[in-house]
């Protein structure tokens, strides 16, 4: 248990203890690694899915952009924490990752079934209501550093594994999306042992008392400042999202158009997988010490130098140069599950966050339709990959235009009150 004096910075009466912090560190961390492994997939599924369905690169892309437009009710998703609760909207997440995948696995016989479904599981994987309860739970000085963890287990490299394994057994490939079925299991069991977070808890009793106002998805309650930081974060992960479904293509890019193996694309991929699990513990490390806008500026800088640079140089150079776009890849998203949760107050926390998530969905549409432009016009995806890179300078622009409020070391109480003021 943590001192008399942390506890009354903290406003809260009885902290969570250190060995259950510990377990909801694992917990989210397996919710989170089902979600990062659906998000990445895709990349070493696009050609069996080009193959199967019989569609051409560009087909596919302005389909997604079409079967992505009701991904913009993510907000629904996400407003669900602040009305029944954290716990409960956990499991409608773990459900929706786990039911979607098996569904592939068994009913797609056409390219508009699994798009269906796929839609299904690309909706849930941007709600990132899985930082939520360690957001509010964890200590200030912290928070960075277990949501950094977090990210750090869902970068455990299986997208490069399983389709490998999958193969050498001669499973299809939409097993590569049915493992996500499985890994459902064992996540439900964990479900039944997470709590309630204390700060939801409170809010919840004072909305009883009177003291504050319920609310149904934000309405009513939130303010000019939350809609500026939600503007703010929104357009910031709308960038990195556009920019993570353009590097999605690097498996056709080395595959299809370069002639690489499965077994040497498997490898690439790995490579970039394990440099962004790097980019995560570095990037909570650099938040914690230089702070969240520093720490963003280097994680985008990076990211749109090395994507840009894929396009540049010769294949064999690319392949490297994609490797170390997924540290900064890793690095940059950090500031995603960091400082958004934290931005908001708790009462309207996953509201906020929903509607944050709405507005960066605007990605779901804009760049599928922008990747099938670019492949259209650049079928070898040399200006693919630049223009790419080029998107990240629109987060820096935007980070000095702002001035964004310092979250470093500071509880959420303290970043609720003083946003307020220098907003």
């Amino acid at each position: 248990m943590r001192s008399g004096e942390e506890k009354k910075i903290t406003g809260l009466k009885n902290p969570q203890t250190r060995r259950y912090i510990l377990y909801l560190v694992i917990f989210m961390g397996m919710i989170a690694l089902m979600d990062q492994y659906l998000s990445f997939i895709e990349t070493t599924a696009i050609p069996n899915i080009l193959r199967e369905y019989s569609v051409t690169d560009a087909q596919y892309s302005w389909w997604k952009a079409l079967y992505f437009i009701p991904t913009f009710l993510i907000f629904l998703l996400n407003g669900l924490t602040d009305i029944i609760g954290r716990k409960k909207s956990l499991l409608i997440l773990i459900l929706l990752f786990g039911l979607a995948s098996l569904g592939i696995v068994y009913a797609t016989p056409s390219f508009h079934l699994y798009m269906l479904f796929f839609a299904i599981i690309t909706f849930a994987t941007v709600s990132n209501m899985w930082t939520i309860p360690i957001s509010e739970e964890a200590p200030a000085e912290k928070r960075a550093k277990y949501l950094s963890i977090i990210y750090f287990m869902s970068l455990i490299p299986l997208q490069a594994i399983i389709p490998v394994l999958l193969s050498r057994y001669g499973l299809s490939w939409k097993w590569m999306y049915g493992v996500g079925f499985l890994f459902m299991i064992p996540v439900i069991v964990m479900w039944f042992f997470m709590k309630e977070t204390k700060r939801y808890d409170l809010i919840k009793e004072e909305r009883k008392l009177g003291k504050r106002k319920k609310h149904f998805y934000g309405i009513g309650v939130i303010n000019r400042c939350d809609f500026k930081y939600i503007i703010f974060s929104g357009i910031i992960w709308m960038c990195w999202l556009i920019v993570s479904m353009f590097v999605v293509w690097a498996g056709h890019y080395f595959m299809d158009i370069h002639g690489y193996t499965l077994d040497q694309w498997s490898i690439t991929l790995l490579g970039s997988l394990l440099m962004m699990m790097a980019g995560a513990v570095i990037g909570g490390w650099t938040m914690d010490r230089m702070g969240r806008k520093t720490g963003l500026i280097i994680g985008c800088a990076g990211l749109g130098l090395f994507v840009v640079l894929i396009g540049l140089t010769p294949v064999p150079i690319a392949r490297f140069m994609a490797m170390i776009t997924g540290f900064f890849l890793g690095f940059s998203y950090t500031w995603i599950i960091v400082y958004i949760p934290e931005i908001f107050p708790t009462e309207r926390r996953g509201s906020c966050m929903g509607w944050t998530t709405t507005t960066a969905r605007v990605s779901y549409v804009l760049g599928p339709a922008l990747a099938g432009i670019m492949l259209t016009v650049s079928p070898s995806m040399q200006l693919f990959w630049i223009l790419g890179g080029l998107l990240m300078i629109v987060p820096i622009v935007l980070v000095f235009l702002f001035h964004p409020y310092e979250t470093k070391l500071k509880e959420l109480e303290e970043i609720e009150e003083k946003r307020q003021s220098s907003s």
